[in-house]
Order: structure tokens, then sequence, then C-alpha cells
């Protein structure tokens, strides 16, 4: 009998089991948070492919956006995709990151938000190249011939939505309160939207293109969230 005992393989948790560990349920929103992230993701790459659905808004809104430009609008939106840009929000982003570790005297938090800014870039670039979308004609452009990389997904929608859901995250997760989730929130929607639009109404992209950018930007604060908890809750937890 002891030795039918010890032989007897030890049983695997079942699902019960496994959904009662609070670890899971730790990373559950930020699983959800790529999974839904990708969805989003390939359903606009699916409609750019099938040219129907969403894309067919592409040049209208183009268009649209292109005919009522105005000295003042273009002036703002200008600055704003300049600062958001590859020369600019990096240095930006290292600046913050840097004053961060130094100030708060930790590590984690500032290299979270250095990896995602690395990881969204990454990405943004492997997808332009892999899907290698032309961008809107020259004569859109407010800056003919200004951008020479592919147009899907808008790079600087990706990094500006990456780093606000980050950093608010990174803020918020260690003393929530309603009003500071509102704060992060309403940053980022106003953040993100102001890039987008700057891309959109200078001709740079199209609006497929910057709703990849924020579907993928998701999907990397899902990452973070995953990566964060675990270190705050081991798997044996």
């Amino acid at each position: 009998m002891t030795d039918d005992v010890a032989r007897t393989p030890p049983r695997l948790p079942t699902l019960a089991a496994l959904w009662s560990r609070p670890v899971l349920w730790a990373l559950l929103p930020g699983v959800v948070l790529v999974a839904g992230g990708l969805a989003v993701f390939f359903g606009v790459l699916d409609t750019v492919r099938e040219k129907d659905d969403l894309s067919s808004l592409d040049q209208p809104v183009l268009q649209y956006l292109v005919d009522h430009r105005t000295p003042g609008w273009t002036g703002v939106l200008a600055a704003i995709t300049f600062v958001s840009g590859p020369t600019v929000l990096p240095i930006l982003v290292a600046v913050a990151c840097l004053v961060w570790a130094v100030v708060r005297r930790e590590w984690w938090r500032p290299a979270l938000l250095a990896g995602a800014m690395v990881a969204s870039t990454a990405i943004s670039l492997s997808v332009k190249g892999l899907v290698g979308r032309e961008r809107p004609p020259a004569d859109t452009m407010f800056v003919p011939g200004a951008e020479t990389t592919a147009s899907f997904p808008s790079g600087h929608t990706i990094g500006t939505a990456t780093f606000l859901l980050v950093a608010g995250y990174l803020v918020w997760s260690r003393s929530p309160t309603v009003a500071r989730l509102v704060a992060w929130g309403v940053a980022t929607v106003v953040g993100t939207a102001l890039v987008a639009l700057s891309r959109l109404y200078l001709g740079y992209h199209f609006l497929t293109d910057v709703v990849a950018a924020v579907a993928l930007a998701v999907a990397v604060l899902g990452l973070v969230m995953v990566v964060d908890r675990l270190r705050a809750a081991p798997l044996s937890g």
C-alpha cells in the first residue's frame, strides 16, 4: 500500500483551484488588455488589406482635414507632431526616467517605462516593415516628402499613447484613487487624440494608421501590467 501511494503521480490542480490563486486574478487585467489590443489591431489591419469598413473613411477624413487647414491650427499641430516625434520624445522620456529614478530613488518603474517605449518603437517599426503601407499622397502632406517610413501604424501615436498609458498606470497603481484614475484617463485621451489629429491634419497618416497605433499601445500597457504584477506577486502565490 505504501509503495502504491508513493508511486501515485501528483494530481494536477483543477481549473477552480487555478482560478483561486490571487496571482492569476492579478494578471488578468493585463492579459485582457493584451488580447483586446491585439484583436483591435488585427481587425484594423484586416480592413486595410480588404479596403473596407473603417479603411473606407481613410481618404474622406484625410481630405476633409487637408481642405480645412488654417494657419493657426497648422502651427499648433505642427509643434505637437514635432514634440511627439522620434527626435524629441525619446529625449523627453529619457530625462523623465532619469529624474524619476534619482528623485524617487527607485529603478523598477522608470525601467518599465523606458522598456515599454523601446518595445513600442520596435513593434511599430517591425509592423511598418511587414505591412509596407504607402503614405498618403505627397501633395496632401504639410511638408511633402518629410516622412519616408511606411504609414501603418503611426509611430508618433503609438509612442505618445504608450508613454501616457504606461506612465499613468505606474503612478496610479501604487496609490490608486478615483481622482487619479480620472486624471490619467483624461490626460491619455486628450494627449493621444491631439497627436493623432496632428498626424492626420498634416497629411502624414490615415485614420486606420492612428487607430492601429492606439490598439498596439494598449497591448503594450497590458504587457507592462503583467510584468509589473508578476514581480509583485510571485507565481507561487
